[in-house]
């Protein structure tokens, strides 16, 4: 072969190489072929006064807005499909009302509902969403959904409608720091066993007080990571920040106050740290999710015990929160050939439901005269509670389950109160360079503690307040885990 034809032969199937190098699958695989664009909002939905407060055995009247509750969503396009985030500030949204919200965003927006995350971030200062909604014998009639139920399905929709308007181009980067210090395990092992409310007898009491002598160690561990997606203009303008902490709640609200608690004042904080310009449109939007916090608060049982006027201690733990993404949110590095993937499921997973034995005792105790005496403070309450659950809730429950992949970030949706111990087995586990969970995700399905938990006993994993089987978090666990396989 002449030595011209050779060397046009080799520039020919080098320009072949190179070609197809540049389309080879992965995660960064629309570089070249498709824009990433991004857009956000927040919505107002503060309830009217007057309608219960939810998040402790009482539920007063809302008597007062200290600050307003928002939903805030982010919408993510890579031009091949897009994700959605809505987070709201509530204690917990019912699946149904979720779904619903969820058919008014897919007709409005086309967007499939299996592509959009809903959260409520669990502040114990908010009205009733419906939770227990789902929660019924098959053929029942389905949720009534009450006139703020309505509008919180309505304004979480607009939200998206909203955030899909402001789509623009746009790059992502992701970080994490850490902040330990206001992270505490509620759940405390005991020299002796006490009893709860069904007469049996727990080696573990949640939230025991400081001065308890009869306390020996915490039953579990926390999570002190604080996980972030940050997502900018092309032009380095931000447009949104979502942010992940194990922390169950703060508080340290007045009766009657409706509060977003402090992930809304990390939102604030941050978005002022940020230092976005004064009229800057559309606005910077920042998210607190809730992690893997089901049996985490920020009270140390160590002591010495501290006390803090309303709002104060809220502040300070998202003041620290913030600092620290700020920290971290200086280092990341930001990129543009991103490409998203999503894989969604519903599990099947038996309801934990009272023995026949327990029933029949839970219906003497709520037949019970008043004014008896009982072995336990709160032993009627989960009387009612038990005869209920036997008579109403079903035997299966279908589990919705979601994770996202946003290039090497992983990031699953569970609808219970996850501990801490199983959140971190799966972000070890998960096949990504970072991954997080956020907790309280398409629904509100109760807490979720591991096997090991379940025989240790406590308030988390008393009947009625656990919904699901005891062996759930594993099942759980396991099909994640498939479906970030599905997704890598």
């Amino acid at each position: 072969m002449p030595v011209l034809i050779q060397r046009q032969a080799a520039r020919f199937f080098l320009c072949l190489a190179v070609a197809g190098a540049m389309y080879l699958p992965g995660p960064f695989a629309n570089a070249q072929q498709k824009q990433l664009k991004a857009g956000a909002a927040m919505v107002d939905i503060t309830p009217p006064l007057g309608l219960g407060i939810v998040g402790n055995f009482i539920i007063p009247p809302a008597t007062h807005i200290h600050d307003p509750l928002h939903a805030r969503c982010l919408v993510l396009d890579d031009g091949t499909s897009k994700q959605v985030f809505v987070v709201a500030d509530n204690c917990g949204i019912a699946r149904e009302l979720l779904d619903y919200s969820k058919k008014l965003i897919t007709a409005e927006t086309g967007i499939p509902g299996e592509n959009v995350l809903m959260a409520a971030t669990h502040t114990h200062s908010a009205v009733n969403a419906g939770v227990d909604g789902e929660w019924r014998k098959a053929g029942s009639k389905e949720m009534e959904f009450e006139d703020y139920h309505f509008f919180l399905a309505r304004r979480m929709a607009d939200a998206v409608r909203i955030a899909v308007n402001n789509l623009e181009p746009a790059r992502l980067g992701w970080g994490s720091g850490s902040v330990p210090q206001h992270l505490f395990n509620r759940r405390w092992k005991l020299k002796e066993k006490i009893r709860n409310p069904f007469g049996e007898m727990d080696q573990v009491q949640f939230n025991p007080g400081i001065d308890n002598p009869n306390k020996v160690e915490p039953a579990g561990g926390t999570d002190p990571e604080v996980t972030f997606l940050s997502v900018q203009s092309t032009g380095g303008r931000p447009i949104a920040l979502l942010a992940n902490y194990s922390l169950h709640y703060v508080g340290g609200v007045p009766v009657g106050h409706v509060s977003a608690d402090y992930f809304a004042l990390f939102a604030e904080k941050i978005r002022e740290k940020i230092a976005q310009q004064v009229g800057d449109t559309p606005p910077f939007v920042a998210f607190m999710t809730n992690g893997t916090s089901g049996d985490v608060n920020n009270i140390n049982f160590r002591g010495p015990a501290a006390k803090h006027p309303p709002y104060e201690k809220m502040n300070i733990v998202a003041e620290d929160v913030a600092r620290e993404v700020l920290r971290a949110y200086n280092e990341i590095t930001y990129r543009s050939d991103i490409s998203l993937k999503t894989a969604y499921t519903e599990l099947p997973v038996a309801v934990r439901k009272p023995s026949q034995k327990i029933y029949e005792q839970s219906l003497k105790v709520k037949n019970s005269p008043e004014g008896t005496k009982f072995s336990h403070p709160l032993e009627r309450v989960f009387a009612e509670r038990a005869v209920h659950v036997y008579e109403n809730w079903p035997g299966q429950v279908e589990v919705p389950l979601q994770v996202f992949r946003i290039g090497d970030l992983g990031i699953a949706g569970i609808p219970l109160e996850v501990f801490t111990e199983m959140g971190l087995d799966i972000r070890k586990r998960a096949p990504f360079a970072k991954a997080f969970t956020i907790s309280f995700a398409n629904g509100s399905f109760g807490y979720l503690p591991t096997p090991a938990q379940h025989k240790l006993g406590g308030y988390e994993t008393w009947l009625t307040v656990t919904k699901v089987e005891e062996t759930a978090s594993e099942k759980i666990t396991q099909e994640v885990m498939r479906l970030f396989e599905q997704v890598k």
